[in-house]
């Protein structure tokens, strides 16, 4: 089953996405890419109403979708053709037009949440940028890239959250980077063994290691100081979200922060490990997860109840 114009998609028929199981709906599908995942974005989602839990799961959906396409397409031209694909999807899924499950699941999400269309398209962009060798001079070229694969998601995610206030999308772009920078923390070496860095050239410099140091797994003291100030800019923006997050938001933000304090969980378990990032990846086992989970809402059921409070 091919979707998408056939004429103008004939010629790259192998390209187009595939659909998994033709007898689930799309809420099915979705919920499969997502729970198959083990991401710690599903263990923020299980706190959610219905109706919103099915929105963030199709946007969640979405986001692995386009992933996997650079992740598993070894074609750098079949990849671009696939997220071209994406692309005029994404555009007819906004004229009402959907037509791969991901997307029709997505559709009534996008009619009831502030989810705008530039920014799927922008979350495309950062990841055809993974199409070219993963090498970045400094921050600031990073941080595009960090913007788009991430903080656009977080924005999305925030929309279908909810927010009163300007601020959450400040919130939410801060946690984003800070997610994107700890997942770049906690993957060097797997990055590394795929030809890619995501370490800017001008911190790899002022440390003084080299590509080839981690190209070749090469762990050394410098190594390690160089991690620690990664880390410290994660910390930073972990930092700036909380400082930004309206206290009248707090409370339908609750899976951000849920997101939140299980990814700093893990910064937290990286920098005990002493960062030893090259060949070993540290991950939280899923019941830690829920436990964070779990006691994040406790907590913020109790600081939510003292804000309204003060507020009377």
């Amino acid at each position: 089953m091919y979707y998408g114009d056939p004429m103008a998609y004939a010629e790259h028929a192998t390209t187009t996405p595939a659909i998994g199981n033709p007898a689930m709906t799309p809420d099915e599908y979705c919920q499969q890419q997502t729970g198959a995942s083990g991401s710690s974005f599903y263990y923020s989602f299980l706190f959610l109403p219905p109706a919103q839990r099915r929105a963030i799961t199709a946007l969640y959906a979405f986001c692995r979708e386009v992933d996997d396409v650079v992740d598993e397409c070894g074609d750098t031209q079949v990849a671009r053709i696939k997220l071209a694909w994406w692309r005029a999807e994404i555009i007819n899924t906004f004229l009402d037009k959907p037509s791969h499950p991901v997307t029709r699941a997505l559709q009534p999400a996008i009619h009831a949440y502030p989810l705008p269309q530039t920014l799927f398209l922008e979350l495309i962009d950062g990841m055809e940028m993974d199409l070219q060798p993963a090498r970045y001079a400094n921050f600031a070229d990073l941080s595009l890239y960090c913007h788009r694969v991430a903080a656009v998601v977080g924005m999305l995610s925030a929309g279908i959250f909810g927010y009163r206030h300007a601020d959450t999308l400040n919130f939410a772009r801060h946690l984003g980077m800070a997610f994107q920078l700890t997942n770049i923390i906690r993957d060097v070496g797997e990055d590394a063994r795929r030809d890619r860095i995501y370490l800017p050239a001008e911190d790899l410099q002022r440390f003084e290691v080299s590509a080839a140091d981690i190209l070749n797994g090469r762990e050394s003291a410098a190594l390690y100081a160089l991690m620690a100030f990664q880390a410290e800019r994660a910390e930073s923006y972990y930092r700036q979200a909380l400082e930004v997050l309206p206290a009248q938001d707090r409370k339908a933000q609750l899976p951000s922060l849920v997101m939140r304090e299980i990814y700093h969980a893990n910064l937290a378990e990286i920098r005990a490990d002493g960062f030893h990032v090259l060949h070993h990846k540290t991950v939280l086992p899923p019941l830690r997860k829920m436990w964070i989970g779990w006691k994040t809402r406790r907590r913020e059921r109790r600081l939510v109840r003292r804000i309204a409070a003060g507020a009377a």
